[in-house]
């Protein structure tokens, strides 16, 4: 055999290096919860900074011993495991999925059909028949997993597109100008996908927000009859739980009730804020998800799986086969079956990830009490956050924060003027930023620039809450 195919399986090698790697990341892994000041939440370079020295790293020898590659990428990547890290909308993953992951990547069964992913699809299958079960949907309900929240809304929209535009647009193209309502807070892939759809600027109507950034659900029937006159078909709302910027949760009972009065699809984007069904204390914030007919939610985000992992969550799980219909046969004989087991026919992707057994592991090992007890947690941490920022003379909230995603900015005394504060909040974390202790990000709202924390680290202390706050103010 040819050295270079012979050297690349060696099992030796590999069982050597594996070693070494989980060795390294138990280490880290040990490091930010012990003593995480000894370690920066970003290693932040300059876009060119970073590529040169990566191009210079490609020019270096080849070495045996790949153990200096993962320690160069574990040092200047972003620590999401980092109780410092406040960053964007992503949970540090749980070792026992991470695992998981690896398997899937080793395996490498592509499960656009069963016989290609037969453990994978069939786990895929009791994992969503869980979720759904927990969202307060009936034994009719399924779904499946797909790569992201954006490719999720997607989906569900074309599925709503399908049962509601009384004609099959899939086999015979377009016609009546179609159009939904969503928040205009609500985040920005559900414009994308309405833009994909071929509906254009006016197959979006953008629902006013109110002062804590939620759909003001009153002005949906005047909307609707607007649409109507202007000759527009509406055939869905798309609530948000919760929008991305500030962390708010629309009335999903007020627009439930809107919908089946009206005979509109309801899709609920709840990529962060749908994992509130796992917590007994902050469940109540989703309450009206069981009247959706599709839901989306990210495991990624608020429940500690690898990017990147999202459930579609359809009430009937029959909607889910009107979304694609087309033929392939070395993939199965007829488009018409509906069959939970091939999967291509529901999703977008056919050579599909084993994303199933990261979210199983993290069952099988914990069950949902896990899920629980993190997403509490986590959004404890973020209503106590707000408490210290409200408190505190030279800082101010966007809005009163309602889970793990908190909007506030510095604002020194004298400094009223929207310019003067946006600039100096957008260098307060630029610094904040280069100086690596803290991973923050930022948001704009209305005009005006709000620095932005999600917390989605569990060993995050309100000693770290209050260090953020005396950093930014020194």
């Amino acid at each position: 055999m040819e050295k270079h195919i012979k050297k690349a399986y060696e099992p030796h090698h590999f069982r050597e290096q594996g070693h070494q790697l989980i060795d390294l990341l138990a280490d880290y892994l040990q490091t930010v919860q012990d003593n995480p000041d000894s370690l920066e939440a970003i290693h932040w370079k300059e876009p060119e900074e970073m590529l040169k020295n990566w191009s210079l790293d490609e020019e270096e020898p080849r070495e045996n011993n790949w153990l200096n590659f993962y320690k160069k990428v574990l040092d200047t990547s972003v620590h999401v495991h980092h109780p410092k890290y406040m960053g964007h909308q992503i949970s540090p993953t749980a070792p026992v999925a991470a695992l998981a992951g690896f398997l899937g990547d080793f395996l490498n069964n592509g499960m656009g059909v069963y016989e290609m992913g037969v453990t994978s699809t069939t786990l895929e299958r009791i994992v969503i028949k869980k979720v759904a079960g927990q969202m307060g949907f009936g034994p009719k309900a399924g779904g499946f997993l797909t790569s992201g929240g954006t490719l999720g809304n997607l989906t569900a929209l074309l599925c709503a597109r399908s049962r509601m535009a009384n004609r099959n647009i899939w086999q015979e193209g377009g016609g009546t100008q179609l159009a939904l309502m969503v928040s205009e807070q609500a985040h920005y892939c559900v414009d994308r996908a309405v833009r994909i759809m071929g509906w254009g600027e006016g197959g979006i109507i953008k629902v006013p927000a109110n002062e804590q950034f939620q759909m003001r659900t009153e002005l949906l029937p005047e909307l609707l009859e607007k649409a109507e006159a202007e000759g527009r078909k509406v055939i869905a709302v798309v609530g948000s739980a919760c929008t991305t910027s500030t962390g708010s949760f629309d009335d999903l009972n007020a627009i439930g009730r809107f919908c089946k009065e009206k005979g509109l699809w309801f899709h609920i984007d709840g990529a962060h804020g749908a994992a509130a069904v796992f917590s007994e204390k902050y469940s109540s914030l989703v309450s009206g998800l069981e009247k959706a007919d599709s839901v989306v939610m990210d495991f990624h985000k608020m429940l500690l799986t690898p990017s990147i992992t999202t459930a579609l969550v359809f009430k009937k799980e029959e909607d889910t086969y009107r979304t694609f219909a087309q033929k392939a046969q070395y993939l199965w004989n007829t488009e018409e079956d509906r069959e939970w087991f091939n999967l291509a026919k529901r999703t977008f992707e056919c050579t599909k990830l084993m994303l199933s057994i990261k979210v199983y592991s993290i069952l099988k090992v914990y069950g949902t009490e896990l899920w629980d007890e993190y997403v509490t947690k986590v959004m404890d941490t973020g209503i106590r956050f707000g408490q210290l920022v409200e408190a505190h003379p030279q800082f101010e909230l966007a809005v009163l924060p309602e889970c793990n995603i908190v909007c506030f900015r510095h604002r020194p005394v004298g400094m009223m003027v929207s310019e003067e504060l946006n600039e100096w909040n957008e260098n307060l974390r630029q610094r904040l930023l280069e100086e690596g202790k803290f991973y923050i990000v930022k948001t704009n709202l209305e005009g005006n620039l709000w620095l932005r924390c999600t917390f989605t680290n569990p060993f995050t202390t309100e000693a770290d809450l209050t260090s953020l706050l005396a950093e930014l103010e020194a």
